[in-house]
C-alpha cells in the first residue's frame, strides 16, 4: 500500500495502515491504540461515541427539593453544578467508556493522600480537583475478578493510577455494556465492558474504502471526453499541432469562453451514472452495518442525524428515544456521584445561615445538619422528555391542571377549619407557582396571617353583638 504525500509529508498514516489493512477481518478485537485512532481520525468514530451522549445531555434535569425554599436551594445547586463543570466531566467519562469499554472518575485534593477518604467538610475546598481516567491510566487495577465465588466477581474494585491507589469513596467506575465471563477486552486491558467499535470494526474499515471510492469518482468526474474526427493515416506536423491546440483550448476553457468544434465532433464528461446507485447503496448499507454493530439507530450517524432523530412523528422516533433513554440510565452512577459533591459545595453552613435569616419561622430552630440531610433526602432529578410539545399544547395541558386545582379548592375549603384551609391554599399556591407557562410571577401568601384570619360573618363583623344589618328588631 502506498502512502499519500503532501509536500513531502505522509498524510493519514494511522487511519490508512490500521483501517485499510487486509488482515482486519470480521470478529477481530480492536486494541487500545486502534480505538483511539478510530475516535480521533475516523469520520464515524466521534459520531458513534459522542452523538448519543450529546443528545441525552442536551436538556438540563428538572431538580426538585420540596422540603426547603425550593427556588433558592435549587438555584444554589445548579450554580455550583455549572461552576464545577460537572457536565463536562460526565460527558468525558461517557465518551471514554464508549471508546475503550471502561472509564473512571476520581477526586483529588492536595494534602489528602489518594488512599484516604475526603471528608464532607473537605469537599467544599476550592482546590478540589476532578480527573477522568481511561484504561491506560488505570491498567492493571480494573481487570475485574473472574472468580465466581468472590464477592468482587466482575465488580470494579480499587482504582490505581501510576501505582497510587484511590479510596473507593473518591472514584466512580463506569463500563460500556456488562462484562462477559472470561471475555478479555483488549482495548480496556481487562475482563470488563466493550468498546462501541468492537463489533463495528470491519464495517468501519469498509467506510474508509467508500471514502476512497468517493474521492476517485470526484476526480474522474472532472475528466472531459472529446470525440474528435481523427485525421487520415498520413498526418503531417501541422495537423498534429492543430489537434493539440484544440485539446489545450478545451482544457483551459472556463465559463464565459467559446470554443468551436466541427459538427462531427462532441465533448462530454465521463458517464458515471452507473456508479451513483451502486456507491450510494453500498455506503448506506455500510452505515447501517456500523449502527447495527454498535446497537444504535442509523439516524444518529447520518449528516442530518440530530434534526431527523428529533423529528416527531417519524417511524424511527420512538426507537431512537428509547435508545437515548438507555444512555441516560447509563449516566445515573455518574450523576449520583457528582450530585453528592455539588450538594456539599452548594449547601454550605454559610448558605444555610442566609436561609435561616430569610425564613426564621421554618428554619430558625432547625440545625444545619438536619436541614442538609432533609434536602438531600428530598432531592429529586428527572429528565424532561425529548419530545418537545408545541406551546399551545403545553398551555392547554396547564389549563386542565388549573381547572382541576380550582375545583378541588372550591369543594374542600368550605369544610375545613382555618388552619387546614390555609394549608390547602398554600398547596394551591405552590402548584400555581409551578405553572411557569401561564403565570410568570410567583404567588406569595402570608400563611400565618391566613391561618389567624376569620372572615366576616354575614351581616356584620365577627364577635359583633346587637342588631345586624338586614334584621328587623321589634320595638316595644
Amino acid at each position: 500500500m502506498s502512502d499519500i504525500s503532501i509536500n513531502g509529508s505522509v498524510a493519514g498514516n494511522s487511519l490508512q495502515q490500521l483501517l485499510m489493512a487486509d488482515d482486519i477481518q470480521p470478529g477481530d478485537d480492536p486494541s487500545y491504540q486502534l480505538c483511539k485512532t478510530i475516535y480521533v481520525y475516523h469520520p464515524m468514530g466521534a459520531k458513534m461515541v459522542e452523538a448519543p451522549v450529546t443528545i441525552a445531555m442536551s436538556q438540563r434535569r428538572d431538580i426538585s427539593i420540596p422540603s426547603g425554599p425550593e427556588d433558592l436551594v435549587r438555584d444554589a445547586f445548579l450554580k455550583e453544578w455549572d461552576a464545577l463543570k460537572c457536565d463536562e466531566y460526565i460527558a468525558n467519562a461517557m465518551h471514554l467508556k464508549r471508546v475503550y469499554g471502561i472509564a473512571a472518575v476520581a477526586l483529588l485534593l492536595d494534602g489528602v493522600p489518594t488512599d484516604r477518604p475526603i471528608t464532607p467538610e473537605q469537599l467544599t475546598d476550592p482546590a478540589l480537583a476532578i480527573n477522568v481516567f481511561d484504561p491506560l491510566n488505570t491498567a492493571g487495577s480494573l481487570v475485574l475478578s473472574q472468580n465466581p465465588n468472590s464477592p468482587a466477581f466482575q465488580r470494579a474494585g480499587t482504582v490505581t493510577v501510576g501505582g497510587r491507589p484511590y479510596h473507593r469513596s473518591r472514584t466512580c467506575v463506569v463500563l460500556n455494556e456488562a462484562p462477559v465471563y472470561l471475555s478479555y477486552t483488549n482495548s480496556a486491558f481487562g475482563f470488563v465492558g466493550r468498546s462501541v467499535f468492537q463489533r463495528a470494526l470491519f464495517p468501519l474499515k469498509s467506510f474508509v474504502q467508500s471514502m476512497i471510492t468517493n474521492d476517485m469518482v470526484i476526480v474522474k468526474a472532472g475528466v472531459l471526453v472529446a470525440k474528435m474526427k481523427q485525421p487520415g493515416s498520413i498526418v503531417d506536423n501541422l495537423m498534429s499541432r492543430a489537434m493539440g491546440q484544440k485539446r489545450d483550448l478545451l482544457k483551459d476553457a472556463t465559463q464565459g469562453n467559446v470554443i468551436s468544434i466541427s459538427p462531427e465532433e462532441d465533448i462530454e464528461t465521463l458517464n458515471l451514472n452507473n456508479t451513483d446507485t451502486a456507491i450510494g447503496s453500498a455506503r448506506s448499507n455500510i452505515i447501517e452495518d456500523i449502527a447495527s454493530s454498535a446497537n444504535m439507530p442509523p439516524k444518529l450517524l447520518l449528516a442530518n442525524g440530530y434534526a431527523s432523530v428529533l423529528a416527531n412523528g417519524t417511524e424511527d422516533f420512538k426507537s431512537t428515544m428509547q435508545y437515548i433513554e438507555s444512555i441516560r440510565k447509563e449516566m445515573i452512577p455518574l450523576y449520583d456521584f457528582f450530585d453528592k459533591i455539588v450538594m456539599r459545595r452548594a449547601w454550605t453552613k454559610e448558605f444555610y445561615e442566609t436561609i435561616q435569616v430569610q425564613f426564621p419561622n421554618e428554619f430558625g430552630n432547625i440545625g444545619y445538619t438536619q436541614a442538609f440531610y432533609r434536602w438531600q433526602n428530598d432531592f429529586s432529578a428527572t429528565w424532561p422528555s425529548l419530545q418537545e410539545e408545541p406551546e399551545s399544547d403545553k398551555a392547554d395541558a396547564e389549563k386542565v391542571k388549573l381547572d382541576a386545582l380550582i375545583q378541588m379548592v372550591e369543594k374542600l375549603a368550605p369544610h375545613l377549619d382555618p388552619e387546614n384551609k390555609a394549608t390547602l391554599i398554600e398547596w394551591a399556591a405552590d402548584n400555581i407557582n409551578d405553572n411557569k407557562i401561564m403565570f410568570q410571577n410567583p404567588l406569595n401568601l402570608d400563611i400565618d396571617a391566613l391561618k389567624a384570619y376569620e372572615p366576616p360573618q354575614q351581616g356584620g363583623m365577627p364577635g359583633q353583638d346587637g342588631p345586624q344589618d338586614g334584621v328587623i328588631q321589634e320595638v316595644g
